[in-house]
């Protein structure tokens, strides 16, 4: 990481926890990026680096994962989540801030942007699960997810990854093997259970701040019906899509997907 980008990590007490955070070039605009179910934070920080080229950038580790605050007494539900952000964001006293959230991060932008838009000035949802009650399952594996976390605590190479991931490049995946165990198997076991119980269509309408709807075109996460029951709950969402990429958007197109969340 350059050290004109990558300013310091640290940790801030809010909504109850610690919570962790990775702070890039501040300067500009505030962008707060919440990953998704077993990304920490430190593995978006090749993302972190270039957005911070126009905004101040905090990628937050949310709780259950990296350096933030885990365990069986947290609860690890969306409601939970969104007010972590919520509260980190007022800790730090950030204004007009551009939420940015992956994956399930991007369904905790949602309902925190529900809960309270007062600090923020945009949304950025990239490729949120769309499951929930008497929806379609999110399109992937428990297990994927499980298995790769208990490895990780024995200890995985780039070489192990390459099983889970295999598109991803040497040093991603070295990375990505190196924070795995930083993820909590109960938190990411609930949190993807939550995905099938926990609606964010309901928010949907309720959402006051612009907001931009990045879809991978193949990932199989947002489908062309997912697009229009979102447009019918709120027509002013933007959507936009990633070519030639799957639901890891930046790991497979790296280009688009800065062309996609690029914020005016």
């Amino acid at each position: 990481m350059s050290e004109e980008k990558f300013l310091y990590g640290a940790n801030v007490y809010a909504n109850g926890i610690r919570q962790h955070y990775l702070r890039y070039g501040g300067k500009g605009k505030p962008l707060v990026l919440a990953p998704g179910i077993t990304s920490p934070a430190i593995t978006w920080g090749f993302v972190g680096e270039r957005l911070a080229a126009d905004h101040d950038v905090y990628i937050l580790d949310i709780r259950g994962r990296g350096l933030s605050s885990t365990g069986p007494d947290l609860d690890y539900d969306l409601d939970s989540y969104a007010d972590d952000v919520l509260e980190f964001i007022k800790a730090l006293g950030l204004k007009d801030v551009t939420l940015m959230g992956h994956s399930m991060g991007a369904r905790i932008a949602i309902r925190a942007a529900r809960k309270n838009s007062a600090d923020l000035g945009q949304l950025i949802l990239v490729d949120p699960p769309v499951s929930g009650p008497g929806r379609r399952a999110y399109p992937a594996n428990l297990d994927w997810y499980t298995e790769s976390i208990r490895l990780s605590r024995k200890g995985m190479s780039a070489e192990d990854m390459q099983r889970f991931c295999p598109t991803w490049t040497e040093e991603q995946r070295q990375l990505r093997a190196e924070w795995l165990h930083t993820c909590d198997e109960l938190a990411t076991r609930i949190s993807f259970e939550k995905f099938h119980t926990e609606d964010i269509h309901q928010d949907l309408p309720h959402l006051k701040v612009p907001a931009r709807l990045v879809v991978a075109t193949r990932g199989g996460v947002i489908q062309k019906e997912d697009e229009a029951e979102i447009s019918s709950l709120n027509s002013a969402i933007e959507i936009v899509h990633v070519e030639n990429a799957g639901h890891m958007i930046p790991w497979d197109n790296e280009e688009g997907f800065y062309s996609a969340v690029t914020v005016k």
